[in-house]
């Protein structure tokens, strides 16, 4: 975690910046110093240590931003500045962000806080700051043009206001938003309870991470702010497997994943070997009378999803979105399907002039995963990632739940791949087993056709101003 001292020259150069409609120039000689932080690997969660005890959150391959009491007030620094993000190992993207980091750090505060937050605008244009599902007074709503003017580049505002209500949050622009979040500016924010609350159970693991996407081009590295679905990275706080990090829990720990949604579709997210309920939203906690067992719950756009469960089965459990092309990297559109294909001839061909050539697709795309073909500087194979057992054959907005009977309470590090006990484990039989018997009968329908012909039908397809597909 880097501290930029001199950050804008000191606090003389940022009260020289700041607009008459912010904050006096007497608060700007305390502004709190901007923490930046430049790793993306998961930071500790970060215990209290002034203000109103809480147990904090870890953010997946995030932090949580510090802050300062002053006189009984909360402030924090955020700064909104270019920021170049590892997406995965050996894979930049130039993004925009907050305090060196797409997404920006996690805010933690405690029901009841009276909350003061400095934003300094370091991007080529202005925006602002909107505190998504929060209940604020309108003037600190952070809509450009509606409830304030925006923050030019150079300046810094400052917002104030009480957290009301504990949740879970997010926070982003609203000025340029189309730009401003697909070049990644968002982040999350957590409100804990004050005191114990009848619908908010206390956890032993308390993860959060948010949803967002980007279209970069294989080769480049900004991505094209325009594109409105054809996402082709799908992440995790800016992050694609296999550089998700792992959520590592003891054996019978109560586990609290949060879940917040800032891209342009929805996302099914499924957890393997366990069942959990959805015991909150950005709208606050679900009734107990509401809740009911799932393995899988969907977060629409600009939603936010609470989950809870007991992690009572060890082992190595997959959790990702449940849409197939969500788990892929860099993936192409308007392919056709070579399933069943026989390039062999073709390709023969082509290495004639290209010899790096290799034919894809014709037994399926698993094969992308063990090729080890050129690729552009800056670019990640479609599916990637080492198991214990191969590959895993997958990208994307995918992770793994780690439960281990002998994880330390607080202990968040990795234990490393799970020990399957004898006879809990699929494995190849000794001897083929014998040909099925086959069904041929064509089926029945639910009422005979109009005019039964007596012969096989072929569908043909055709598509307008295109040729017809069988």
């Amino acid at each position: 975690m880097n501290s930029r001292r001199h950050f804008l020259g000191g606090a003389g150069a940022i009260a020289a910046a700041v607009g008459a409609a912010t904050v006096g120039r007497a608060a700007l000689a305390g502004l709190p110093e901007p923490v930046h932080q430049d790793s993306a690997d998961t930071m500790p969660p970060l215990q209290p240590g002034q203000g109103r005890p809480y147990r904090p959150v870890l953010t997946l391959n995030g932090w949580t931003l510090p802050w300062r009491m002053n006189q009984g007030v909360k402030e924090f620094h955020l700064v909104a500045e270019p920021v170049v993000r590892e997406m995965a190992p050996g894979f930049k993207a130039h993004l925009w962000g907050y305090n060196g980091q797409s997404p920006g750090p996690t805010i933690e505060v405690v029901e009841g806080d009276r909350v003061r937050i400095f934003v300094t605008n370091r991007l080529p244009e202005h925006t602002s700051v909107h505190w998504h599902g929060q209940r604020v007074p309108n003037g600190m709503d952070g809509v450009s043009g509606l409830t304030q003017a925006p923050i030019q580049p150079g300046s810094t505002w400052v917002y104030e206001f009480v957290a009301r209500r504990p949740g879970t949050f997010m926070y982003h622009p609203h000025a340029d938003e189309m730009t401003q979040m697909a070049m990644g500016m968002m982040g999350l924010w957590v409100t804990h309870p004050r005191a114990r609350h009848p619908l908010i159970d206390e956890v032993d693991r308390d993860f959060c991470f948010l949803l967002n996407a980007y279209d970069i081009d294989p080769g480049s590295f900004a991505p094209k702010t325009s594109t409105m679905l054809d996402f082709n990275l799908w992440s995790w706080n800016s992050r694609v497997f296999p550089g998700i990090d792992s959520l590592n829990v003891r054996q019978g720990d109560r586990v609290r994943i949060r879940v917040g949604n800032l891209t342009m579709t929805n996302h099914p997210i499924h957890l393997h070997g366990h069942e959990f309920c959805v015991t909150g939203t950005d709208g606050g906690p679900v009734p107990k009378a509401g809740r009911w067992p799932e393995v899988t719950t969907d977060v629409a756009v600009g939603q936010m999803r609470q989950i809870e469960f007991i992690a009572d089965e060890e082992g190595d459990w997959a959790i990702h979105c449940h849409k197939s092309h969500h788990t892929m990297n860099a993936m192409g559109h308007g392919l056709p399907s070579l399933i069943g294909v026989d390039q062999s001839a073709l390709a023969a061909r082509i290495q004639d002039l290209i010899p790096d050539y290799m034919a894809m697709g014709g037994r399926g795309m698993a094969d992308m995963g063990r090729m080890r073909m050129p690729l552009p500087d800056n670019t990640l194979p479609m599916m990637t990632g080492q198991g214990p057992f191969g590959g895993v054959e997958m990208g994307g907005m995918f992770s793994v739940l780690k439960v281990r009977k002998d994880q330390a309470p607080g202990d968040h590090r990795d234990p490393g791949w799970f020990s399957h006990p004898p006879g809990t484990q699929a494995h190849e039989v000794a001897r083929a087993p014998a040909e099925p018997s086959r069904q041929d009968a064509a089926g029945g329908s639910s009422m005979p056709l109009a005019s039964p012909s007596g012969h096989e039908v072929e569908v043909q397809v055709r598509k307008p101003g295109g040729h017809a597909h069988h």
